[in-house]
């Protein structure tokens, strides 16, 4: 098979495989910095708090399990991961479209992205500092995360045991930042994708494991639940084809570009290429913004008291439909449209693409130059976009149909669609197109017995 004979080729070339391996050994330890416990939780308590969590239909904390692979079941000190480094990312990514400092930085070529890199970093350490501090107070009175006031998760609560966290998950976030750096330099893709992918991807077992034990049980007949697992099995590979081709999918505007002729020096000949624009242009960002924007409000609006009356009465109904059923779909599902169209027009700049083109000599056919030219490819991606937010949202919903409609357990469904498999898969992409040039280099075969793998990028 072409793919089998793909990685064996890999591991023949010895550049190839000296990356393969430093990544291999870098991933290995942030996974065992996840599981490290923070001294002075009670990881038992957590962990069944966790565990009931991801059968209620994937709440906030088997949310966050989920994408640390499993840190937050004993609260280790790895629970951060790569996280505040990549909201550090995505702030200073959305800032630098309205910040003119910013701006100018990222126009600046390498000596710009080096100034933005550091105030990324600074970032971090102090998303770092202010969650971790979070994350000990809210260990330290279980009431603030809706539990029962009785619940004892730390052995011995006070200041030294926050400053303990905090010190202990900073540390660990910023050295796992900087083994995504080795990893982007030294190894195999992105480094800082590579260990959310991975993170994910070690819940799979459990994920077996758990939907193992849901369709052996008593209550459920033999024969209903081998249909279920098949019918499971043929849709998982249905959702796995279709994200593939969500993650794939682009719209080609032609782009037309005079240049001098070669023979004879005189005259201008025409090079014809194209301009790819994404159909899911946005990524998982749509559902990594729309996912907590609900979630922290309604567990918020939740905990009131239930004898409240009035506003704060009203309020917490909101939150108790919020966090599950109709009108948390509903919800769900517009800020997931809203927030690919947000990306979009924060990122996607045609008015500075169309003067690019214009400086390069080229144009799209049949559009003239600068503003019209800009004009149309806005028109373009945004149906492009509206395309691309439906996929999208397709495939994020799945996950919670699965687990409220069919009652399969959550951490099963999480693998069927939303972040989860969309990273797997973008990242999985990503890292065999990288693969798949090093061999192609070198004469031997790639992945595919036609063509060749295409990224995100």
């Amino acid at each position: 098979m072409p793919m089998m004979s793909g990685f064996a080729n890999a591991f023949r070339i010895a550049e190839l495989r000296k990356k393969i391996l430093i990544t291999l050994g870098l991933v290995f330890v942030c996974r065992l910095i996840a599981q490290i416990p923070t001294p002075g939780v009670l990881a038992g308590a957590l962990r069944e708090i966790v565990e009931a969590g991801q059968t209620e239909g994937g709440s906030l904390l088997g949310w966050f399990d989920v994408f640390t692979g499993g840190a937050l079941s004993q609260c280790g000190i790895g629970f951060l991961s790569i996280w505040p480094y990549i909201s550090a990312q995505i702030v200073i990514q959305l800032l630098s479209s309205v910040v003119p400092v910013l701006e100018k930085y990222k126009r600046e070529g390498e000596t710009g992205r080096a100034k933005l890199a550091e105030i990324t970093r600074l970032l971090t350490i102090v998303l770092c500092i202010a969650q971790s501090w979070a994350i000990s107070s809210a260990l330290m009175n279980p009431s603030s995360l809706g539990l029962p006031e009785s619940l004892q998760l730390v052995a011995n609560p006070g200041f030294g045991f926050q400053a303990m966290t905090v010190l202990g998950m900073t540390t660990a976030a910023l050295f796992v930042m900087w083994v995504a750096d080795q990893i982007t330099t030294h190894g195999i893709g992105n480094g800082a994708s590579l260990i959310i992918m991975i993170n994910i991807a070690s819940r799979l077992p459990t994920a077996i494991a758990v939907g193992y034990s849901h369709y052996t049980a008593n209550e459920i007949p033999m024969l209903s639940a081998v249909t279920q697992v098949g019918l499971l099995v043929i849709f998982g590979f249905a959702v796995v084809m279709g994200t593939v081709m969500l993650t794939q999918g682009m719209r080609k505007v032609p782009i037309h570009t005079t240049r001098r002729s070669v023979s004879g020096g005189a005259g201008f000949g025409l090079k014809q290429t194209y301009m790819p624009l994404r159909v899911n242009y946005t990524g998982v960002m749509p559902i990594i913004f729309a996912q907590p924007l609900i979630s922290f409000p309604a567990a918020f609006m939740a905990r009131i008291d239930p004898d409240a009356t009035g506003v704060r009465g009203v309020l917490r109904e909101i939150g108790v439909h919020l966090q599950s059923g109709a009108a948390h779909t509903v919800v769900y599902a517009v800020l997931i449209v809203f927030f690919a169209f947000f990306w979009v027009a924060t990122q996607f700049n045609a008015i500075e693409i169309s003067e690019n083109l214009k400086k390069e000599g080229s144009y799209v056919p049949g559009i003239r130059p600068g503003r019209a030219t800009a004009e149309y490819l806005d028109a373009v991606m945004t149906r492009v976009t509206l395309i691309g937010a439906t996929g999208l949202l397709v495939v994020a919903l799945i996950p919670e149909l699965m687990s409220n409609l069919m009652g399969v357990p959550w951490v099963v469904s999480s693998f069927f669609g939303g972040t989860s498999l969309l990273i797997i898969v973008g990242v999985a992409l990503d890292t065999l197109r990288i693969m798949e040039s090093h061999l192609l280099v070198r004469k031997y075969e790639g992945f595919l017995r036609h063509g060749t793998i295409h990224g995100r990028r």
